[in-house]
């Protein structure tokens, strides 16, 4: 099935393209799962397959700029798209826009140097990025109290020490973005930057690996006095968090996208399964408390749908969004979780097991409360913004 509704019809223009996408992830990438989420070798190996057939079929890097190698797919075209995608946690990787945050970022505030040297190879797929930003023993939510260090040389280049975790990726990244104090103390609000570090400098190290639920996919990093040139700094000295909260913006929106269409995935199955088992007195579906769990679902689903293509269009126009894009992460994040325990429930045992994706769906939406900024943050920055009376 394609979306249950809620949100903006997919553009003309966009439908074709949406569909070929869906039918790539359920059928090329979703039955994978196993091997990709196990990681290793074996999942390179897969990913780099799914890759070459995305660049066969057209399908490949829709939302990156059309000059750097991508597509070119505006915002809200590729936010049905996005869905598609997200069904499956490795369809973006699969598909070549999981690095989009990376690609605009560099693009637009990176340097000449680094534009020149690293944005079509990334593009491309020849290259991985990360980003850290959270720290062991330090709120996420406060990035103030940021302690990784970076200190300017005589020579112009950055000397960086510190540590970051639930870094997604590091493990095979051949570049990491770093937040990093350039100035002040820990818990003042200026003197944040962001530098460029390639992973294979003297003084990198992945520490371990953090399994998230019991999944692999996050890990802890240290920088030991890693040096990169001056022109690794992305944007201003000290102006970090502008261009974090940019990219956060987006990211969260991106994110909230790929939660629905693994929401509408959860609650396919929990529809096909409530209408093909049968017990000795008919179908699971004609339970009341059965039909209870599809209506609800199906209510979250139509609910948060149009919060999240708001906080797109809103971005799309270069407009402010982070009420919209507050009310979309907590809206999302919650469906998916939500759905992904309906649809549990309706399987019964069998939706504990190893034989259906609900596992991870529900761990995905358990993990989305937390990561990329908690519930309480976006609730507490929505309520205060729209209670200002200045």
């Amino acid at each position: 099935m394609g979306p249950v509704g809620g949100g903006p019809e997919c553009p003309p223009q966009a439908r074709a393209l949406r569909d070929r996408v869906g039918a790539f992830v359920r059928e090329r990438v979703a039955p994978r799962e196993p091997v990709l989420d196990a990681g290793g070798a074996p999942a390179r190996d897969a990913l780099r397959e799914l890759q070459q057939e995305a660049r066969e079929q057209g399908l490949w890097a829709l939302p990156a700029p059309a000059e750097l190698g991508g597509q070119g797919l505006p915002l809200l075209s590729y936010a049905h798209i996005a869905e598609a995608e997200g069904a499956s946690d490795h369809g973006p990787a699969a598909l070549g826009s999981a690095p989009l945050l990376d690609v605009l970022m560099l693009q637009r505030h990176g340097s000449a140097r680094v534009r020149e040297r690293w944005l079509r190879p990334l593009v491309a797929g020849r290259i991985r990025t990360c980003y850290a930003m959270t720290e062991p023993d330090t709120p996420g939510t406060d990035p103030f109290l940021t302690a990784t260090r970076a200190e300017s040389a005589p020579d112009g280049a950055w000397r960086i020490s510190g540590r970051k975790w639930f870094t997604s990726g590091a493990a095979d990244a051949d570049l990491v973005t770093v937040l990093a104090r350039t100035d002040g103390a820990p818990g003042d609000r200026e003197g944040l930057s962001l530098l460029l570090v390639p992973t294979d400098l003297p003084g990198f190290r992945v520490v371990r690996e953090l399994p998230v639920l019991g999944a692999g996919g996050q890990w802890e990093i240290e920088l030991d006095d890693v040096q990169v040139d001056g022109d690794q700094l992305i944007g201003e000295r000290g102006k970090a968090l502008s261009v974090a909260g940019e990219r956060l913006q987006l990211g969260r929106t991106l994110r909230a996208l790929r939660w629905l269409g693994q929401a509408q995935r959860a609650y396919d199955l929990m529809r096909e399964r409530a209408v093909a088992r049968t017990r000795s007195r008919g179908a699971l579906g004609d339970l009341q408390l059965v039909q209870r769990h599809v209506f609800e679902s199906l209510l979250a689903l139509r609910t948060a749908r149009p919060l999240v293509y708001e906080a797109a269009a809103l971005l799309e126009q270069g407009l402010d969004a982070h009420v919209e894009v507050g009310l979309a992460k907590v809206a999302a994040s919650r469906t998916l979780q939500d759905v992904a325990d309906a649809a549990i429930q309706v399987f019964g045992a069998a939706g504990l097991g190893p034989d259906t994706p609900l596992p991870a769906l529900f761990r995905t939406g358990r993990a989305a409360r937390i990561l990329d900024g908690p519930d309480e943050l976006h609730i507490t920055s929505v309520a205060r913004r729209v209670l200002r009376t200045d």
